[in-house]
């Protein structure tokens, strides 16, 4: 989105929360609170499951071919209250919860989702929106509050503040990820933070259910030769035999591959770009798509990995461990995020 468009005053979003064949059922509370169950968070991840969740704002159910939608529509700032605290612990620093405002404000407003019925989905695929329960801490209203209309910009333009859980120690560039265009201030930046096990930082970054997944800056996976063959006939749908080989073609400069040569003994396919390659290797998703192939012998692979997953802009760990220093949140971003600067585009 251009500055000339930018909103003048703070804008609506419209959340996609569930969606389910018939009409969900809705708990309304006498504080105009109301609550949903069985809502999906993780979709299709190693922590996918199933939560009730209770919101503000409006509901709205809306219907199209696929079944019915509960929408949340509610101002954009009470919104992100909940996103701090969804992606991250509300309990985290103040500097670190101020950063990530910031960028979950712009990416909302940098350009359409892909999505009809709403603006945004509630889950990974779009931002962490879990409503007003995990809101548990004085400090996410407060960096919402501090940073109010607040946005990262480049050229004129709010940035596509994209982040991610962990980089792994270097981030990545966006077009090794998504459409083949290089986004200047997505640049691929050293980031000495986010190797750490200091637990109270990972769970300031980590919610509970995050916190099942262990070894995520440096990590290991292993598959007989019949596993990974069964594993990519399920996940790509075509059948090269058995799996002999698994060849990174191209790397961006994390480490990360986004395109790789797999290798059976009745042909080969090659699967790109990052999340791709995540999705065809693993029943849900690798952590992340930087690791090197090991062949103990010719019946196993060893994929050693780094990062947690696709690495660009803002790494969480990394900028929760520079708040955690006494880095204020605009040095967090700049850090990140190359060249850009700090606007407020609308007042309260």
């Amino acid at each position: 989105m251009k500055l000339v468009d930018a909103p003048q005053k703070e804008p609506v979003i419209r959340v996609g929360i569930l969606h389910s064949e018939s009409v969900p059922e809705v708990h309304r509370h006498a504080d105009g609170t109301f609550s949903l169950q069985k809502v999906k968070i993780g979709i299709d991840f190693h922590w996918e499951r199933l939560e009730e969740q209770t919101f503000a704002g409006q509901l709205h159910i809306e219907r199209d071919e696929s079944g019915y939608w509960a929408v949340n529509e509610l101002p954009l700032e009470q919104y992100l209250e909940s996103v701090v605290s969804s992606e991250m612990r509300a309990e985290a620093s103040l500097e670190f919860l101020k950063a990530h405002a910031v960028i979950a404000r712009s990416w909302a407003l940098a350009a359409p989702k892909g999505h009809t019925l709403f603006d945004v989905c509630a889950d990974d695929h779009c931002q962490r929106y879990q409503g007003i329960s995990r809101i548990t801490n004085e400090n996410a209203r407060r960096a919402v509050r501090e940073t109010f209309g607040q946005v990262l910009t480049y050229g004129g333009e709010i940035c596509d503040a994209r982040y991610s859980k962990c980089c792994g120690g270097r981030t990545e560039v966006f077009e090794t990820c998504w459409e083949d265009v290089h986004v200047p201030y997505l640049e691929s930046v050293e980031c000495p933070y986010c190797h750490t096990h200091d637990d109270a930082i990972l769970r300031q970054v980590l919610n509970d259910y995050d916190q099942e997944t262990h070894d995520f800056y440096e990590w290991n996976v292993t598959y007989s030769q019949e596993e990974l063959t069964d594993l990519i006939h399920s996940r790509l749908s075509k059948d090269i035999g058995v799996v002999t080989d698994l060849i990174p073609l191209k790397r961006g400069p994390s480490g990360r591959i986004f395109e790789l040569e797999i290798v059976g003994t009745s042909g080969s396919i090659t699967v790109g770009k990052e999340l791709a390659i995540r999705r065809a290797l693993s029943p849900t998703h690798l952590y992340s798509s930087a690791f090197d192939v090991e062949k103990p012998d010719d019946k196993s692979f060893v994929l050693h990995g780094r990062g947690w997953g696709h690495g660009v802009g803002l790494c969480q760990i990394g900028a929760a461990v520079m708040g955690e220093q006494g880095f204020d949140y605009e040095h967090i971003l700049k850090h990140y995020y190359k060249g850009i600067e700090i606007k407020q585009i609308y007042e309260r």
